[in-house]
């Protein structure tokens, strides 16, 4: 499948690189880092990005050159699409009239363009970016491999989460042979937050619910106004819930503009969340995986909480 990608590479000349809305570390970084194979390949490259990037990942190498959009016009040849399973998770109209790359690492991964890379062996899809790279005998500079760093790093909750492992820190010494710098990935992305989000997780924490090992929390429109708080500001917050000593299984549940809630799924290992996620519509890893669900809240916890319940023993 690598050997046809490059192939197919090989034959075009314009390309746009794109991946989920509301991009996560990995998207963001693999994107990025995509975008600059390819132009060393002497092919021209663009990033569009629905939401744009995130204020935590602006310091990452040639993020101020990605484009927001939400309409894709003509002049591209070919579209590459990051971490999505389908066209309609890019949240980007008119990609469809374009021949379309799909590399994906996620389990809930799904064959809808014209070449599908899905290989959920891969702890990130930045490793897959990074085999591409090999592959076309492309130069890892510093800046490429602090792009893949940055997406590996998160993508694995600090190399924290299940299927870390050798080979996991086998990458990522090599990207640091590469030029990334360790210290400085992790500054930008954990000690960068805004206290708009520091004032959301008061919030948030003060709402804790808690039945043995399964915990929860919610955030409203209401506060997300009162605390002048992003989308991106949610990020990471279901983590503390997980950090918890005797939780197995966190979610968070953010509500939507438009009544319907956002719900982030965490697990140390007992229960396969992703599964739990993808009977609502969603998806993603085995402990770290998302969906949306029908409000108000309480018919939002319950359908998700019937779930979580049936599979974790809550005493």
């Amino acid at each position: 499948m690598l050997a046809e990608i490059l192939k197919q590479i090989e034959q075009r000349d314009r390309f746009l690189v794109t991946s989920h809305a509301r991009p996560d570390g990995d998207a963001v970084g693999s994107a990025l880092a995509c975008c600059q194979i390819l132009r060393q390949l002497g092919k021209r490259a663009e990033v569009v990005l629905h939401d744009g990037v995130p204020r935590v990942y602006r310091t990452l190498p040639f993020a101020n050159e990605v484009a927001q959009a939400e309409n894709i016009g003509s002049g591209y040849e070919a579209a590459i699409l990051l971490e999505c399973d389908s066209v309609q998770r890019t949240r980007l109209r008119g990609l469809e009239k374009y021949f379309l790359i799909s590399i994906d690492h996620h389990l809930s991964g799904r064959a809808f363009a014209d070449i599908n890379w899905i290989d959920p062996s891969a702890v990130a899809t930045a490793e897959l970016i990074y085999r591409l790279a090999l592959e076309a005998g492309v130069k890892i500079t510093p800046e490429i491999a602090t792009c893949l760093y940055t997406a590996v790093l998160t993508d694995t909750g600090s190399f924290m989460f299940k299927g870390t492992n050798a080979q996991t820190f086998a990458l990522a010494q090599e990207l640091v042979q590469a030029g990334a710098d360790p210290a400085h990935c992790a500054r930008n992305i954990y000690f960068a937050h805004s206290t708009a989000k520091m004032r959301l997780l008061g919030a948030a924490l003060a709402n804790l619910q808690r039945e043995g090992p399964l915990a929860w929390i919610w955030v409203t429109q209401a506060q997300m106004k009162e605390f002048g708080a992003r989308e991106e500001d949610c990020e990471g917050l279901v983590n503390y819930v997980l950090s918890i000593q005797e939780v197995e299984v966190a979610a968070f549940f953010r509500e939507l503009p438009d009544g319907r809630f956002r719900v982030s799924l965490r697990s140390k290992g007992q229960l396969n969340v992703a599964k739990v996620a993808e009977q609502f519509g969603g998806g993603g890893h085995e402990c770290a995986s998302g969906c949306s669900v029908d409000g108000p809240l309480s018919v939002a916890t319950s359908q998700i909480l019937a779930r979580l319940r049936g599979h974790v023993s809550v005493q």
